[in-house]
């Protein structure tokens, strides 16, 4: 079971929310949208194992914060153009497109895990606590840019 949420249950009478990612190799960090869509929260980071155990992991995410939108982190270079990691994400965000059914928006994630760690440090979090928090926080800026540029339209 996720913290913070009920027996798993009640999914439908959840406000919609969107679920933001940061996509690696290794590990999957998560973010949610409060109900209004105001401001994001980090969830427990998803340790990657192979792609059908992240999709069921990323199901149950999605069913328990009756998830309606998806945004994926998308990293660019530095001067806006796509590389070899970032056809990588579009292929993933695919693949979320066609599992859940739902619009997955790729999103500029340029310096997001710089400025988590960044942020890290200055809360004087040990690297031990930098490495085990980076990949929700980067996941939280992401989804939180999001919401500010919908937000601004």
């Amino acid at each position: 079971m996720i913290p913070g949420v009920g027996s798993g249950n009640e999914p439908s009478s959840l406000s919609p929310r969107i679920l933001g990612l940061d996509v690696g190799s290794r590990r999957i960090g998560i973010a949610v949208s409060d109900p209004l869509g105001l401001t994001a929260q980090g969830l427990p980071t998803l340790q990657r194992t192979n792609r059908r155990a992240d999709l069921a992991h990323l199901s149950d995410v999605v069913q328990r914060y009756a998830i309606c939108e998806i945004v994926v982190g998308n990293p660019l270079h530095m001067s806006g153009s796509a590389g070899a990691q970032s056809e990588r994400m579009a292929a993933f965000a695919e693949l979320l497109r066609r599992q859940f059914k739902l619009p997955v928006h790729l999103w500029d994630e340029r310096l997001s895990s710089a400025q988590a760690n960044r942020l890290l440090r200055e809360a004087e979090a040990s690297i031990q606590q930098r490495a085990q928090a980076v990949d929700r926080m980067a996941a939280v800026l992401i989804l939180q840019s999001f919401l500010d540029a919908r937000a601004a339209r």
